[in-house]
């Protein structure tokens, strides 16, 4: 593909709650086995995207540690790769990144030292499936200076929170408005731009020039009227993982029939990091009904309508109903979990009971493990 990758992956997000405490969004784990991340990047390698560029910052330790190692999406290749930028400080800069748009600032020089025609920017945070040669193909035949992918949401959404376009019979933005405080229309950017690479340079240089530190509002937005910015409409399943409510609807989305097939059973494949671990052990006694259980886990309890993540031990006479189960969480007997999210290495316990009355609890006990 003649493009190169960018993923912009170091924002911080209150709303996250205590789950953003320890670690970048991008790294929350994902229908048991993956990292948000792991979506974009699939993305990417499924492309035939040979270069690609996170930029990381917040809480990075356990992102970094994530990607470590490029070969678990094809990235591991002498021309081109993975590259892992975080802020430094330097001679001319000690800032932190600013914004989206002075992240790519401060790391011009892989955009200048590229060779291909075009970018491809996108979130860290978004749970979706996309073949980019397609969207280029739609920014290449509409002559487009940049193509931002965005999506139709059911009227129940609460889309305020997103940037919200609107595009004429062409399908041209005519309108862009970062978070209104009222939208006139569902139609919201996904936070996948496709653009031409020496135009990016020339737009991120003049922000640069003015203090400008945001891609949306201070290039999106600001050149809505002079260059030609097209919509390119994804039908697919689309989620962003920004609210504590929106992180756990998109686990449990992975407990229907129809997202499970579409993202492991249908072609192209989405991957991760693989651990060395033994598979999931039921023991006599555990009870398991439209879950989803990770590698590593042993369940001796009863299990409805969760996500278990990896290495989790879920003790006798247990119930566990509509929650998440983060990694390497131990549960003692008797424990009753439901509607809520436990945090990843705790210990739970026994003859505890933990349930989300208004909304979804998120469990933090940072408990002995082993008393001797």
């Amino acid at each position: 593909m003649r493009a190169i990758g960018i993923i912009l992956a170091g924002g911080n997000n209150y709303r996250m709650r205590e789950l953003s405490q320890k670690r970048a969004v991008c790294a929350m784990p994902i229908a048991g086995s993956y990292r948000s991340i792991d979506f974009a990047l699939s993305n990417m390698s499924n492309s035939h995207i040979k270069k690609v560029a996170v930029f990381t910052q917040y809480n990075a330790r356990s992102l970094n540690e994530h990607l470590s190692s490029s070969k678990w999406w094809d990235f591991g290749r002498k021309q081109g790769g993975l590259v892992v930028f975080t802020p430094a400080v330097t001679s001319e800069n000690s800032f932190w990144y600013r914004g989206t748009a002075d992240a790519i600032a401060q790391n011009l020089a892989f955009l200048k030292d590229s060779h291909e025609p075009y970018v491809v920017i996108s979130s860290g945070d978004c749970i979706y499936k996309m073949d980019f040669n397609k969207v280029l193909e739609y920014h290449i035949s509409h002559k487009a200076d940049i193509t931002v992918v965005c999506k139709d949401l059911e009227a129940e959404y609460n889309v305020d929170r997103y940037g919200i376009l609107k595009m004429n019979e062409e399908r041209r933005i005519e309108e862009f408005e970062e978070k209104p405080v009222i939208a006139r229309t569902n139609t919201i950017s996904c936070g996948i731009y496709v653009v031409r690479r020496r135009q990016l340079i020339e737009m991120i240089e003049k922000g640069a020039e003015e203090d400008r530190f945001d891609f949306v509002k201070d290039i999106l937005i600001r050149y809505k009227g002079m260059k030609r910015i097209f919509g390119y409409k994804l039908k697919d399943y689309w989620s962003n993982i920004a609210t504590v409510e929106d992180y756990f609807n998109t686990n449990m989305d992975f407990l229907k029939q129809e997202t499970s097939d579409f993202f492991f059973r249908q072609y192209p494949d989405i991957y991760s990091k693989v651990d060395d671990l033994p598979p999931a052990k039921y023991n006599y006694g555990a009870h398991i009904k439209n879950s989803l259980i990770s590698s590593g886990c042993i369940i001796n309890g009863t299990v409805e309508d969760s996500v278990i993540f990896k290495k989790s031990f879920i003790g006798n006479n247990c119930y566990i109903k509509n929650s998440i189960i983060l990694n390497d969480v131990y549960i003692g007997d008797n424990t009753h979990i439901e509607n809520c999210i436990v945090e990843s290495r705790d210990t739970i316990r026994a003859n505890s009971y933990h349930k989300g009355e208004d909304g979804i609890k998120i469990v933090i006990e940072k408990n002995d493990r082993y008393v001797i």
